[in-house]
């Protein structure tokens, strides 16, 4: 006797929850990322250089920042001119666009700008740099869409070119750029960004990128989006503040965030890595075998203390 198409229909299904059933039981345990950070050594961790971290002070909070020098020598170097010279200090946020980006600079650039002091006006775009400039970088071995490699170095994620021997910060989440027109060397630190949304990464190597938010991230995110066009804000809006933007190295100790970061090339941080590219059962069914750069954690913690 022939079988009824509900039976065919009946049967498919409990076949098939049956093989779910035992794919997510075969799903193994794994160490998770957290894990894996508890089990970490002193010497995994590298301390923030009080010379290229910046405090940006808010009413709200502090923003910590990482410069990265070895990207964007220039640019970083006329940044840190402006920050020694109070440049950022009494300025405003001036731009908060949804799952973009937030911005910060002189509100009144277009009226009665402030003097940038001894920095410079413009800026050479550095939007790449030579492979020889980045002495850490740690490959990532999977497939990225914008970038022949990607990886890691000394915590910031990182895309190269080896035909053009050229490498270059990526737009994840975090990282900090400077703001420019439309002429390559229209920017100049004076105006600067932090990515808050998901990456962007049609960015790469059309901005200059020159470090990372470090802490303080919700400060930024939580920022009320500006009513304009971008997210910039308005006449009407309220704009926050920037009490401050200091070196780390001009704060007095006990008053320092004391942060440090994972080291790129410690073995734990590649196993870390994988525990997020293969997260493991019981909540997890199915393991992606793949990690997005900007989906790659970066640990920061409060330095132990002694």
């Amino acid at each position: 006797m022939a079988l009824s198409r509900k039976f065919h229909i009946a049967l498919a299904t409990s076949l098939g929850a049956a093989l779910c059933s035992a794919s997510a039981a075969d799903l193994p345990v794994r160490p998770s990322a957290s894990d894996l950070i508890k089990t970490s050594q002193p010497s995994d961790w590298r301390p923030l250089n009080p010379e290229n971290t910046l405090y940006m002070e808010l009413p709200a909070g502090r923003v910590v920042i990482e410069l990265a020098p070895e990207f964007a020598p220039q640019n970083v170097a006329n940044i840190k001119t402006l920050v020694r010279e109070h440049y950022f200090d009494g300025l405003a946020i001036l731009r908060s666009q949804d799952n973009y980006v937030a911005q910060w600079g002189d509100p009144n650039a277009e009226t009665q700008p402030k003097s940038l002091g001894s920095a410079k006006a413009k800026v050479a775009g550095e939007f790449s740099v030579p492979m020889a400039n980045d002495k850490h970088f740690v490959r990532q071995k999977d497939f990225d869409g914008y970038a022949p490699q990607i990886g890691h170095s000394n915590g910031f994620p990182v895309g190269r070119d080896p035909k053009s021997k050229t490498t270059w910060l990526a737009h994840c989440y975090g990282m900090v750029g400077v703001g420019r027109d439309n002429d390559t060397d229209s920017g100049n630190g004076a105006e600067l960004y932090a990515v808050t949304g998901h990456a962007p990464r049609h960015l790469d190597r059309n901005i200059t990128v020159v470090g990372r938010v470090i802490a303080g991230m919700p400060l930024l995110t939580t920022l009320t989006r500006g009513s304009e066009a971008m997210g910039f804000y308005g006449g009407k809006d309220a704009r926050t503040p920037i009490t401050s933007v200091r070196f780390e190295s001009e704060v007095p100790e006990a008053e320092r965030s004391h942060l440090e970061v994972m080291r790129s090339e410690a073995p734990i941080y590649q196993s870390i890595l994988e525990a997020q590219r293969n997260r493991g059962g019981p909540w997890n069914k199915y393991a992606a075998n793949y990690l997005e750069l900007c989906n790659a954690m970066i640990p920061v913690r409060e330095r132990p203390k002694q």
